[in-house]
């Protein structure tokens, strides 16, 4: 019996009923149905905005003296963390006194990345939240909630990012930047400013390097380090009015500048923007979204 004309591919049984376009339609109700209830699930991710729940270090490793990735495991293979570009997470410990710490992180990793997620943390021996990281080893579970944050990117929201970061906070950059480049479809450019002391304090060096080599006309990073030795060839001192000029988009309606890191440098570079044209539309201070956390 033919199946509007057709019999190749459908299985024997279908052909064989007395109503097969009722059989087909229904089986195929059955997988459209399979797939829609599998994507949904997938999509909601692993994160509880009002519970903690506990996720298993899987990896830790040390990339500076004081800095390490941390890569966590999901629930299965396949589970996503459902956290969406520019937002963070809040995890959970105990200070020296016993009592909870809860701080503010910003995962490197996205969506696209199935069954892990990954931290990078500076760790302070009297921070409260921090010191916590610096006992987990591979094994130890770790309370996270989320998502938080007003901040949600969207592709092609912008024709080109401006971004200042110091220290750990490169890490909501980082996550941004990635999710850019890892995406054919969105064309927004990236320039990066990123400030440290030395240059063995700057975290994620080879993944920005591999970034502006791969992506030449879609990324560009510029380090300024304080204290410089040896054949240092990037900027010395501080991130000045000069550097951003340089090396940040000028402003207009279509730009953003992005900011991250220490108080003091925050403070700064705010005042460079304001002095040179940028609009408080025009610029997003983490610091004060919430996911700043070098102080903890």
């Amino acid at each position: 019996m033919s199946f509007f004309g057709f019999t190749e591919g459908i299985p024997q049984f279908i052909r064989d009923h007395p109503y097969p376009i009722g059989v087909a339609t229904a089986l195929g109700a059955i997988f459209l149905s399979a797939v829609y209830i599998y994507k949904r699930r997938r999509s909601k991710g692993c994160l509880d905005p009002t519970e903690f729940k506990e996720f298993r270090l899987i990896k830790k490793t040390q990339i500076s003296p004081d800095t390490a990735r941390f890569k966590f495991a999901l629930p299965t293979p396949t589970s996503v963390l459902g956290l969406p570009v520019g937002q963070h997470v809040l995890c959970k410990g105990k200070d020296s006194d016993g009592e909870d710490a809860v701080s503010p992180y910003t995962p490197i990793t996205g969506d696209s990345d199935l069954g892990y997620f990954e931290l990078v943390v500076k760790m302070y021996p009297g921070g409260r939240m921090s010191r916590n990281f610096m006992e987990l080893r591979e094994g130890d579970y770790l309370p996270v909630k989320g998502p938080k944050g007003t901040y949600n990117y969207k592709p092609g929201q912008v024709r080109a990012f401006g971004m200042i970061a110091g220290g750990s906070g490169i890490t909501p950059m980082f996550q941004i930047i990635r999710a850019i480049l890892k995406n054919p479809k969105d064309k927004t450019k990236v320039h990066l400013i990123y400030g440290n002391r030395t240059a063995n304090d700057i975290l994620l060096k080879e993944d920005l390097d591999g970034f502006a080599e791969q992506f030449p006309n879609r990324f560009t990073v510029y380090y300024v380090v304080s204290e410089p030795s040896g054949k240092w060839s990037g900027g010395v001192g501080y991130v000045t009015k000069d550097i951003i000029r340089a090396h940040c988009p000028p402003p207009a309606f279509d730009i953003q500048i992005l900011t991250c890191g220490p108080p003091a440098m925050a403070k700064v570079v705010t005042a460079h923007l304001n002095e040179l044209g940028y609009t408080e539309d025009m610029q997003i201070d983490f610091n004060r979204d919430g996911i700043f956390y070098l102080l903890f």
